[in-house]
């Protein structure tokens, strides 16, 4: 792994992936990488016409494909479409997310927002996708962390934040929700002898659109973080290795989380990334499943 970079990709021709998020920041990096290394690439977006136009930057074999993850209607529309004209999908990117600022909202079904679509929309997604996924001969699913997932606690009896919320906090929940998610979600694979693998990686503090938003309210460093990025902070290239490498690396083993090397995991070539102490809890995991499947109505595994 050590100075892993996009170059060592290996030939993706043949392979479907599927980048959420894919019009800017990480999921663009993503999904021009695997464009350029060969994969057939379905950009999952809310704005087709913004997918539209990076898809002619990106060139190659690219589609688009209109995705809202905060509406589990749109998300059950977009897998019966892709399953309809997939019969295998080799790679799913659980990339996009969204960080929020002020009072709590909701999504669609009522959810709130920053959970659902970080999170609980992924977690449908991949349910729905499942046995397209197992079609494949070794199909990945990758999921975005964040080292904000170390310190969050999840209370599971105001899921939602209902009592208690506080935007930053509940970003980190949702990011905790996530990174339980694919570990328990590689532990039921397994379980099962499935040929799919589940990975996650996180970018660490990268130049991204939502940065500055995931730390400005974190306290006097936070506000550093978010007024001084580029002291700080990495390239989005480089922040997003850690999910390259997870999702095309040939010696990547379910369960396994990538992220930078240094300053607290906050920037720097790509290494094994460390698990915050209620991610290490697979009966949290558990817990949360059997909560994910009540709120989203997808039952799997």
């Amino acid at each position: 792994m050590t100075g892993w970079t996009a170059d060592q990709i290996p030939d993706q021709r043949g392979r479907v992936a599927v980048v959420t998020g894919a019009t800017s920041g990480l999921g663009l990096v993503t999904a021009t990488e695997l464009a350029r290394h060969g994969a057939h690439v379905v950009l999952a977006v809310r704005n087709t016409a913004a997918g539209d136009e990076v898809a002619r930057r990106i060139g190659g074999d690219v589609e688009v494909r209109e995705l809202d993850l905060a509406s589990l209607g749109s998300v059950r529309e977009f897998a019966a479409k892709l399953r309809a004209d997939h019969t295998t999908v080799d790679l799913l990117v659980n990339n996009a997310g969204v960080v929020l600022l002020g009072p709590r909202r909701t999504s669609a079904d009522g959810l709130e927002l920053q959970l659902a679509t970080n999170m609980l929309g992924h977690f449908a997604l991949t349910g729905l996708l499942l046995d397209t996924l197992s079609a494949a001969t070794s199909a990945r699913v990758v999921s975005l962390s964040s080292i904000t997932h170390k310190r969050a606690h999840l209370d599971f009896d105001d899921l939602m934040s209902e009592r208690d919320y506080r935007a930053s906090p509940a970003y980190g929940r949702s990011k905790l929700a996530t990174t339980l998610f694919g570990l328990e979600l590689d532990r039921r694979l397994r379980a099962t002898s499935s040929p799919v693998i589940s990975v996650l990686a996180h970018p660490g503090l990268t130049r991204t659109n939502l940065t500055p938003r995931a730390w400005e309210h974190r306290g006097r460093l936070g506000r550093v973080i978010a007024r001084g990025g580029l002291l700080v902070t990495q390239s989005v290239e480089q922040g997003t290795l850690p999910q390259l490498l997870a999702a095309t690396g040939p010696d990547v083993r379910g369960g396994q989380f990538f992220g930078p090397s240094g300053l607290g995991e906050t920037r720097g070539r790509v290494v094994e990334a460390r698990l915050g102490p209620e991610a290490r809890d697979p009966a949290v995991a558990r817990r949360l499943w059997t909560a994910a499947e009540e709120l989203t109505g997808v039952r799997y595994l």
